[in-house]
This record gives structure tokens, C-alpha cells and sequence, in this order.
């Protein structure tokens, strides 16, 4: 855990050895069961993810069926912001769409830790940018791409999840039906 964590913020921002070790004092790995439910909707969270194995998935229910608005891979934040920020109920559910494990960090221990270090302030804003600025292409792509080009980008920019991720759940993401997606998938081994 401590390589991978000291990995991924130094390719960030250099951190000294004694953040590091203080980030791995304050955060601890844990591993959860595929089907898991980390987050509930209507619930309120403290807690922040980075997953070291696996894959978190986001959906929300609407009428019933799953809608997948994410999925959460290696070396990637798993961050509910209203919930840990305390300003609201989640709106949607995260699950562990295999079996995962997952470094758990929370609010308070967060906060200490930057009073003891202003620079992991500074490292913690720029992995939200990071955060953020992959938000804000995947909706773009939902605003002004077609689900084949929606498609298309994930499988180059994330080709594991089409094997590790069931067909439906990918459809649901790219905001189609699995018999839209299966038309997809031909058209593109055509070309």
C-alpha cells in the first residue's frame, strides 16, 4: 500500500518520506467482497477510497434500473464530495463491482493531517483538480458525443473494463440499452 500510495502522490507532487508516512498512518487498506455497497443512497459518508485493487462502481436507480455513471479503477479516488463534505445525502450508490481493496481514508484524519502538513493540503488539492478535470470531460462526452463515440473512448482510454465489467453496466454508462451496445461493438470490429 505505502509503494503505490508514495507512487501516486509523488507523480503528482514530490511529498517528503515523513508525509508519506504519515499518510499511511492516518489511512489504512482494506479489502471488500465483489457486491459490497460502500455507499448507499440517501446516505452521508466520511470516507474517501483510492483503490489499490478492483473496481468501484457509481450508479444511480432511476424507476428501477441501474444507471452506471462510473467506474472506479487502480489508482483512482473514489471521493462522494457533498457526503464527506457533510453538506448532503448521497444520490446514488457505490458497489464493488469486483472484489477490491481499497485504502479508506476520512474527513477528520484528513484534516489533522494537514495541520500537521500544509503541503498535503496543496497535494490534496491537485489530485481534486485531477479528480474534477476527469469529471468534467466524461460529462462533455455525455453532452456531445454519440454513445459509439462514447464507446469508442473507453475502450481506448480503459480497454481492461470491457473484460472486467459486465456488458450491461458498460451499456448503461455509455446511456444505452445491451442490444444498442452489442450493434455498437459490431459497427467498430467492422471498421
Amino acid at each position: 500500500m505505502e509503494n503505490k500510495l508514495f507512487n501516486y502522490f509523488s507523480a503528482i507532487m514530490p511529498i517528503s518520506a515523513e508525509e508519506a508516512r504519515a499518510i499511511t498512518q492516518t489511512m489504512h487498506s482494506k479489502p471488500y467482497k465483489k457486491g459490497t455497497i460502500l455507499l448507499k443512497e440517501g446516505q452521508q459518508s466520511s470516507e474517501v477510497y483510492f483503490v489499490l485493487e478492483g473496481c468501484v462502481r457509481q450508479y444511480y436507480l432511476i424507476d428501477g434500473d441501474e444507471k452506471t455513471n462510473n467506474f472506479y479503477t487502480e489508482e483512482q479516488w473514489v471521493v462522494s464530495v457533498n457526503t464527506s463534505a457533510g453538506q448532503s445525502s448521497a444520490g446514488y450508490f457505490l458497489e464493488c463491482s469486483e472484489d477490491c481493496v481499497l485504502v479508506v481514508g476520512n474527513r477528520k484524519k484528513e484534516e489533522d493531517l494537514y495541520k500537521r502538513f500544509p503541503n498535503l493540503e496543496t497535494v490534496s488539492r491537485k489530485v481534486m483538480e485531477k479528480v474534477f478535470a476527469e469529471q468534467q470531460e466524461m460529462i462533455t462526452s455525455y453532452t456531445t458525443d454519440t454513445p459509439e463515440q462514447r464507446y469508442s473512448k473507453l475502450i481506448k482510454s480503459r480497454p481492461d473494463l470491457a473484460q472486467r465489467i459486465p456488458q450491461y453496466q458498460i451499456a448503461s454508462y455509455i446511456g444505452v440499452k445491451p442490444e444498442s451496445l452489442s450493434r455498437i461493438r459490431k459497427r467498430i470490429a467492422k471498421k
